[in-house]
């Protein structure tokens, strides 16, 4: 199959509507060659058909495993930091939140075998332009697990996101004030056990 093809999928994606991304996915799936242009897609960032490519993306590593991004995590990386589509930009996140979450599994995985520490600082560096920039509530919530859980293994991270939900992100909105307050609970007890 060709990119044409997945285009003629995208373009048939009316709204972000679970069925819709269920359906898209499905067919992406059936032919997962199709999954390397699916990631161009996203990436082609000032082309609207990349939000309902990220929206496809995102439903394939929740719904489907996280391991269907594995050939493309360098792409991934590299670019999710030029995505500037508000409706691109959440699904990104959630993604970035999906291979936080497999790389600090206690389960061996793709993910934590083949991201490397660039990746991971590309996320990192990623996530706190996300929350100190006008982003979404869902953006920032994904982001502040996401760098909750690198934090883990980066000891510099946690006070700096500390520093940031405190200062600024509480202040935005309810969701993001009850999230912080969540994360800052979660870097408390990460603290004591240290």
């Amino acid at each position: 199959m060709s990119i044409e093809f997945l285009i003629s999928v995208l373009e048939n994606v009316d709204n972000p509507a679970k069925v819709n991304r269920y359906n898209a996915a499905n067919i992406v799936l059936a032919q997962p060659e199709l999954i390397k242009y699916l990631v161009h897609i996203t990436f082609d960032i000032d082309n609207k058909l990349s939000i309902k490519a990220a929206w496809v993306l995102e439903w394939i590593c929740t719904h489907n495993g996280i391991k269907h991004i594995t050939p493309f995590l360098t792409i991934f990386t590299e670019n999710i930091s030029k995505v500037h589509f508000d409706s691109a930009v959440r699904p990104c996140a959630k993604i970035c939140e999906h291979l936080a979450t497999a790389f600090t599994s206690r389960t061996t995985n793709k993910i934590k075998e083949q991201l490397t520490e660039v990746d991971i600082d590309l996320i990192i560096e990623t996530g706190f332009d996300w929350l100190i920039t006008d982003q979404k509530i869902a953006v920032k919530a994904y982001t502040m697990s996401t760098l909750y859980l690198f934090g883990l293994q980066k000891d510099w991270v946690h006070p700096e996101l500390e520093h940031l939900i405190r200062t600024k992100v509480i202040h935005e909105s309810k969701g993001c004030e009850a999230r912080g307050n969540k994360i800052l609970g979660l870097i408390e007890k990460y603290k004591k056990q240290l």
